[in-house]
């Protein structure tokens, strides 16, 4: 029967299961677009768009016994991303075995993974000079092509090495480094470090470290003290000896602001990644996928209530600050971009 979920009630006296039909749900059938914004965060035709841009890599599933559509599978996720509840309590509502929740979580999940470089991607020619007036409206700071800093997406403790993922707060977690501009488009994500490592280390092992110490950008990265001052990344200064470092400092909290809302807009988007019943390589894929999704979201205009859009609470303050080699060479930029702004 399509659109039947089929379900067993064990009679352990007699000998046999009893099936039961439960009618699957059909949400863009039975909800309004509002409807649809409260239960998946996402209305009709952001759904549609999903399925369509999805389907290639999805509907092979359904030559599987679950026999579910794309679009089946994609609202079981999205349910799941915006809800971060349990496969069951997801099942239930969908009109689905738990056992398929956790097939589609994960299948979808590597599905929009897989297109992170697709819909994640550092401003380039035309783009930066887009990006660094959107700054500068946003704080007046200039010469400003994004903001980075880490979030905590907290998981249960893992079967293994299971030491290295507590965080200074003493959760087990992924850290993952975000890079964004001043619309909240993240435009650059490294999502495989455990809890413990700090900050700076990320930066530093990463592509994009590599990347813009190899070929300078044209512009800037605000980031907190966590993180080392460097030609292309400017830190506030520690403690502001004249009136031109205080309005440096004051520039630069109101345009790195925007990585504290990203970050606050991704879980409040998804609440699934305030904790993930996941060993870790499962929650990298959920993490990357809800970054893609928050992305296109956000691209198409995808509203939030008014109260799901505050800044994220400020990292990890007991981070001690990082330093390295460039530090000399970051604090003339610095002080460069003081003499001449402010």
């Amino acid at each position: 029967m399509a659109g039947v979920v089929h379900r067993h009630h064990h009679f352990a006296r007699r000998g046999y299961r009893q099936r039961v039909y439960v009618e699957r749900t059909k949400p863009l059938e039975q909800y309004t677009t509002e409807e649809l914004y409260a239960r998946f965060h996402f209305g009709k035709a952001d759904i549609e768009h999903l399925v369509n841009l999805l389907r290639p890599k999805l509907q092979h599933r359904t030559q599987r016994s679950h026999g579910l559509s794309v679009e089946d599978q994609i609202l079981i996720a999205l349910r799941f991303y915006a809800c971060g509840t349990f496969y069951q309590v997801v099942g239930d509502y969908m009109g689905v075995a738990k056992s398929a929740v956790c097939d589609v979580v994960k299948d979808v999940s590597i599905a929009l993974a897989s297109l992170v470089n697709e819909f994640v991607s550092f401003p380039k020619d035309n783009q930066i000079a887009q990006a660094k007036r959107s700054f500068f409206l946003l704080g007046n700071m200039p010469n400003t092509i994004g903001a980075i800093d880490c979030t905590h997406v907290h998981i249960q403790a893992p079967r293994e090495n299971e030491w290295e993922f507590v965080n200074i707060k003493g959760r087990h977690s992924i850290n993952v480094q975000l890079v964004c501009d001043a619309d909240l488009i993240i435009t650059n994500c490294v999502v495989k470090w455990p809890g413990s490592v700090h900050d700076a280390r990320i930066l530093r092992e990463s592509a994009l470290y590599r990347d813009l110490q190899t070929n300078r950008p044209d512009g800037i990265i605000l980031g907190d003290s966590a993180y080392p001052l460097l030609p292309w990344l400017m830190t506030p200064f520690l403690t502001a000896n004249t009136p031109a470092q205080a309005r440096f400092n004051t520039a630069h909290c109101r345009a790195r602001c925007a990585i504290e809302r990203s970050n606050g807009v991704l879980k409040r988007r998804f609440a699934c990644l305030n904790y993930l019943r996941a060993e870790p390589q499962k929650a990298c894929n959920i993490t990357l996928a809800c970054i893609v999704l928050h992305n296109i979201a956000t691209k198409r205009n995808v509203p939030l209530c008014a109260d799901n859009d505050a800044p994220e609470p400020l990292g990890d303050p007991d981070q001690p600050p990082a330093f390295c080699q460039n530090e000399q060479t970051g604090r003339a930029t610095r002080d460069a971009i003081v003499r001449h702004y402010f």
